[in-house]
């Protein structure tokens, strides 16, 4: 059984899900970025730069590279959460990047040069609620397969 988790040929754990949902979340908002009326002042839309005027639901300032972030961060949950390793990758991984990101949109003044992807207030306190929420998943779902619980041998190694 733990094997068949590891390589993806078994049911998928716990932590699985939680990156495949995540990830088609990260899908999800990279594509709605590109929607206009789901995006409010599209004509607005910069490639990158604090300059764009386009917001996700009127509320999160996005550009094509802030879009573009999000549809590459959701290919890559995709792969990843093929094994519990990877997802557990993507989750913990992807949350400490994501409170990075939190911090770096708390440090940079918005109306820099600094802030190309580009963020906002909204921004910021869905990178912290994102970051941690990430972070939790990635750590706390605990499943026997792929967490060391037991020695193998290398017959049972793929």
């Amino acid at each position: 059984m733990a094997r068949r988790a590891r390589d993806g040929r078994g049911p998928r754990q716990k932590v699985q899900l939680a990156a495949l949902a995540t990830a088609a979340a990260f899908l999800l908002i990279g594509v709605l970025g590109f929607v206009p009326g789901i995006t409010t002042g599209y004509d607005g839309m910069d490639f990158a730069g604090h300059h764009s005027e386009a917001k996700l639901l009127g509320l999160f300032q996005v550009s094509i590279l802030h879009n573009l972030l999000h549809l590459g961060f959701g290919l890559a949950g995709l792969v990843l959460a093929r094994s519990v390793g990877g997802s557990r990758l993507f989750l913990a991984g992807g949350g400490a990047l994501y409170l990075g990101l939190w911090l770096y949109g708390l440090a940079i003044d918005r109306e820099s040069a600094a802030n190309v992807i580009p963020v906002n207030n909204a921004d910021n306190w869905l990178h912290l609620f994102l970051g941690f929420g990430m972070l939790a998943l990635g750590l706390l779902l605990s499943n026997r397969a792929g967490t060391g619980g037991r020695l193998d041998t290398p017959f049972d190694r793929p």
